[in-house]
């Protein structure tokens, strides 16, 4: 089966900024280019699962608007990690002492009071698997870390410990990835949105 992971469109949002949980639209225009370049490519009938942050649910909503034979359903699970009183904070005003003890302890540490990396990974991977249970090619309309840590899943690593060992790259605002599940090792092809 296939797994389409497709990240939101750019939010309006300044750059610098901490935000996870932080419920911000996309920028319209974008949003609409990446739904028509999703679209134009997407099998038909395909079932979207989608972040209930408004960024992934503009996308879906403009996807719809694109494509009738298209089914959503919203998932919690899919939204991005919560950083507590971190969102909407410059990353540079955080502070050193508070980034260090999150890296320090990258699994367990609740950044800004939030989400730690285990409870995150742990609600990624209830999705992840219940999507492989479904056994249906899926697209989730979600975000950049939920698309990291899927590729963490796909590799057969449920958990991180290290700061050093969580992913750098996530397909750009409006793009996807594309996965084939159970059985890949292999972080697949990228398209742009």
């Amino acid at each position: 089966m296939k797994l389409w992971l497709v990240r939101h469109a750019a939010p309006q949002v300044d750059a610098g900024t901490c935000y996870g949980a932080l419920d911000l639209p996309a920028d319209p225009a974008a949003t609409r280019q990446a739904a028509q370049a999703l679209a134009a490519v997407l099998p038909p009938g395909m079932r979207l699962h989608h972040s209930l942050l408004q960024r992934c649910e503009q996308l879906v909503a403009a996807l719809l608007g694109l494509r009738l034979d298209l089914t959503c359903q919203p998932d919690p699970d899919l939204a991005e990690m919560d950083f507590g009183r971190w969102e909407g904070q410059r990353w540079d005003q955080i502070g050193a002492a508070a980034l260090q003890a999150w890296t320090d302890d990258f699994a367990h540490h609740r950044p800004g009071g939030g989400e730690s990396v285990h409870e995150f990974m742990g609600r990624v991977a209830r999705a992840f698997d219940t999507t492989r249970r479904a056994g249906h090619d899926t697209v989730w309309v979600t975000h950049a870390g939920v698309i990291r840590a899927v590729r963490l899943l796909c590799a057969g690593q449920r958990q991180v410990t290290e700061a050093t060992d969580w992913p750098r790259e996530a397909p750009a605002f409006g793009q996807w990835r594309l996965v084939t599940l159970p059985a890949t090792r292999v972080w697949a092809a990228e398209f742009p949105g």
